[in-house]
């Protein structure tokens, strides 16, 4: 792919309404999904993913530190998101039985932390991984997904 074609594909990219870009996303983890199956490490998920969406035009930034600041100071060791997406959309790798309570905690932090919208859960461990997918929104999960 030449330069012209990437930019090209990112500024559609970029146009993308967030509903838009999270289809992106979710289609992307269905096709490593489809090609992988369950049972493999979060760490080959996020690495299959992340060259997905790169392969559709999509800034990807993988193991984003963010800083803890705690009563005004700044701690030693950062957060590390999986994915960021866009600079928009926060995408947490999972590879495990069910998502717990504490999977959704975390990813409303770092929504809460990072000042972003919108976030994704993603189990790749689930059989079929649509059952697997968990969106969430301004601080609350969004029913029916």
């Amino acid at each position: 792919m030449n330069p012209g074609d990437i930019e090209t594909q990112r500024a559609r990219v970029a146009s993308l309404k967030y509903n838009e870009l999270s289809e992106l996303i979710i289609e992307a983890a269905i096709e490593v999904h489809r090609e992988l199956g369950p049972g493999l490490l979060e760490s080959i998920y996020e690495l299959c993913l992340a060259q997905e969406l790169r392969e559709h035009g999509v800034e990807v930034t993988q193991q984003m530190a963010v800083p803890i600041i705690y009563k005004g100071r700044r701690m030693p060791n950062d957060l590390r998101l999986d994915l960021l997406v866009d600079d928009r959309i926060i995408v947490e790798v999972k590879a495990v039985e069910e998502f717990h309570p504490v999977h959704q905690a975390q990813l409303l932090t770092y929504l809460k932390l990072t000042d972003k919208r919108v976030g994704l859960l993603l189990n790749f461990n689930s059989p079929v991984i649509t059952k697997g997918i968990k969106r969430m929104m301004n601080g609350y999960l969004i029913e029916g997904e």
